[in-house]
């Protein structure tokens, strides 16, 4: 019992459904808890950055091989191309299927409240994505710095300096996860306080939908993916459970990015192969994100009794494929890829999206946990296809309890 309650997954899991029932009897105290979920959120992202530039630049000058490097990135480019790929297509063909828009009454929303976005959609430019995407930036920068350590001749100094500086930061985030369940408390209470559960009765059959299809994607399709190392998606997924519940409290897959990039290198990814892909993930491998794009595409037909062709649902997957790379790091980018989709096609009111608004919140949670787990996936996978993986360290990691993940703090020999 005392284990229980020093378990981290247990506070979380508890001040999810604390923050759910504060929202929905107590509305606008709930709203008020707003902060604290945040704050929070803020202040991981304050180890987002170093994390990222640490673990990259250590881990290129450590791998001595720069053609690996390219050849890692162009790995991870190509597969996340071909899984969002068909991320698009499951989700196109799970809405065809159900037909979640059927029945649903038009008058819904207010127009107005989508100017923000509409006015927004401009069109898709790589230059605009590149120029306000930081994380993109610092991964550049980041592999950059590797290779100039790689071929410095005193690397070894500032690598030993690097290795210390890493072993506070990961004792500073520790400290800061203490703090996940104030931070998924308040994420979850503004959220059902904002927006009530009561919103959610009208576009159901939307959500079931968009939840089921994720559902589907995560166990078949990623499992699949994991199959074929011989990995198990559940016990990943029990691996990394208290990070899915600071994602689902907050509504972020940020909230829990430096922990996932610990725990993937703990389990056996090699440190140069997690600081490639999860950052590069983060902007370039949104499954959960690119899901929702394609289906809430053809909810939007179903509404207005738009019939696609099969050419124009064509039209639509290759228009998503651009697009849906910048819906990433920008709170609103979902609604604006959207509306410049909408507004390419030409065959949907772009004003059908104040229907979503209401229960787009609810919904973020399924992309966030989606796009989460498929970095995480997606990691493993170019790790065990580059030979950077080493199962014996997964079977430990899998084995021990999660709470007791960082408790020497030892990151230069852990994560060598």
């Amino acid at each position: 019992m005392k284990k229980v309650f020093t378990n981290l997954t247990f506070w979380v899991l508890t001040a999810i459904v604390s923050g759910a029932l504060l929202g929905h009897y107590a509305p606008a105290v709930a709203i008020q808890m707003q902060p604290l979920g945040k704050y929070f959120i803020e202040l991981v992202k304050l180890f987002i950055y170093p994390i990222i530039f640490l673990t990259i630049s250590l881990g290129i000058s450590g791998m001595g091989n720069l053609k690996k490097v390219g050849r890692v990135g162009g790995k991870a480019l190509l597969y996340f191309e071909i899984v969002t790929t068909f991320a698009l297509l499951v989700g196109i063909a799970a809405a065809w299927i159900i037909k979640p828009g059927s029945g649903v009454e038009i008058h819904s929303g207010n127009p107005a409240d989508i100017a923000q976005y509409t006015n927004a959609a401009k069109g898709f430019s790589w230059w605009q994505f590149l120029k306000d995407n930081f994380t993109i930036q610092v991964l550049f920068f980041s592999i950059l710095f590797g290779i100039f350590l790689s071929r410095y001749n005193g690397a070894a100094n500032i690598s030993d300096k690097l290795f210390t500086i890493s072993k506070y930061i990961f004792k500073g985030l520790a400290l800061i996860m203490l703090f996940a369940p104030i931070g998924a408390f308040g994420g979850m209470a503004f959220t059902i306080g904002k927006y009530g559960i009561a919103t959610l009765l009208p576009l159901g059959k939307l959500m079931l939908t968009v939840y089921t299809t994720m559902a589907v994607f995560i166990f078949v399709v990623l499992g699949i993916i994991l199959r074929f190392y011989k990995i198990n998606i559940f016990r990943f997924l029990n691996y990394i459970r208290e990070e899915l519940l600071i994602v689902l409290g907050t509504s972020s897959s940020e909230a829990a990015l430096p922990s996932l990039m610990q725990k993937l290198e703990y389990m056996g990814c090699s440190k140069a192969v997690v600081g490639l892909v999860v950052p590069a993930g983060y902007s370039f491998n949104l499954d959960g994100t690119t899901i929702y794009l394609s289906m809430a595409v053809l909810f939007l037909s179903q509404v207005f009794n738009v019939e696609l062709s099969a050419a124009q649902i064509f039209t639509v997957i290759g228009i998503l494929m651009v697009t849906s790379k910048g819906a990433a790091g920008v709170t609103g980018s979902g609604f604006i890829v959207l509306a410049s989709t909408l507004s390419a096609i030409k065959i949907i009111p772009v004003e059908g999206l104040a229907l979503l608004l209401g229960v787009d919140r609810f919904m973020s949670e399924a992309r966030a946990l989606t796009n989460f787990i498929g970095n995480g996936v997606a990691t493993i996978f170019i790790a065990n296809n580059e030979k950077d993986f080493d199962k014996q360290k997964m079977e430990i990691a899998f084995a021990k309890e999660v709470n007791e993940y960082n408790n020497d703090g030892d990151v230069k020999n852990h994560l060598k």
